[in-house]
């Protein structure tokens, strides 16, 4: 069983992630478990204080390293994993490296994985320098804070989960599954305000179907991301 665990200064934006879904589906069946620690449990100042101003001066908060590394140390010592290669620290940050399928896929065989959100101006480096594996950015923007990047994380990794997704030849036709973007899709009716579904997938020729999905998909990437084709060679 994957443990997920998220410490964030905002626990509330957690309550419904396991509410719907595949996702709630995972939980139901224990084939996964998560837990969210709110920081300020782990400060250990008056006012649960868990930021302070920047060395140097300059604008915003910076988290203090005394809380998370509270929280990392309470949540080892509960979760007891042995190997230590199946228990990664991850800390969700703009700098960190652009999240990819085969990354969710590494993230989904580990026994623990405990995701640090940052705010404000983000974390005191000596956080990253001594108690983070790596780094996680899930594009090139900014965001208020590491909660929702978290939740892509929880979202793209349970799903990968044995026993999550109904059939896992779902998961192999996907979208970057074989570094290509995914084939368009048809369902009822076959007319829609004089479109049609094409003849072919209506035809019950499933190697000429195949075929169809495969070249669709090729061309799709080329035209919005060839930058694809280059992650085979």
């Amino acid at each position: 069983m994957l443990i997920i665990d998220v410490i964030t200064i905002f626990p509330g934006i957690f309550d419904n992630i396991v509410d719907f879904g595949v996702i709630k589906e995972a939980f139901k069946k224990n084939i996964c478990q998560l837990n969210i620690y709110n920081l300020r449990d782990f400060s250990g100042m008056k006012q649960d204080r868990v930021d302070d101003r920047p060395y140097g001066g300059g604008p915003g908060m910076v988290l203090m390293p005394e809380p998370i590394d509270n929280a990392v140390a309470f949540i080892k010592k509960k979760n007891k994993i042995k190997k230590k290669e199946r228990q990664k620290v991850i800390l969700l940050s703009p700098v960190g490296e652009k999240l990819g399928q085969s990354k969710l896929k590494y993230l989904s065989k580990l026994e623990n994985m405990i995701l640090i959100c940052g705010r404000y101006e983000g974390v005191d480096q000596r956080v990253i320098d001594l108690l983070v594996d790596f780094e996680i950015s899930i594009g090139d923007y900014v965001l208020t804070g590491g909660e929702i990047p978290a939740m892509v994380i929880i979202d793209g990794v349970v799903r990968l989960l044995p026993g999550v997704v109904g059939k896992e030849e779902s998961l192999k036709t996907e979208s970057f599954e074989k570094n290509l973007l995914d084939y368009p899709q048809y369902t009822r009716p076959p007319v829609f305000k004089g479109m049609t579904v094409p003849d072919i997938l209506l035809s019950g020729n499933h190697k000429r179907i195949q075929k169809w999905r495969k070249e669709k998909s090729e061309k799709i990437t080329w035209i919005k991301r060839p930058d694809l084709f280059d992650k085979d060679s």
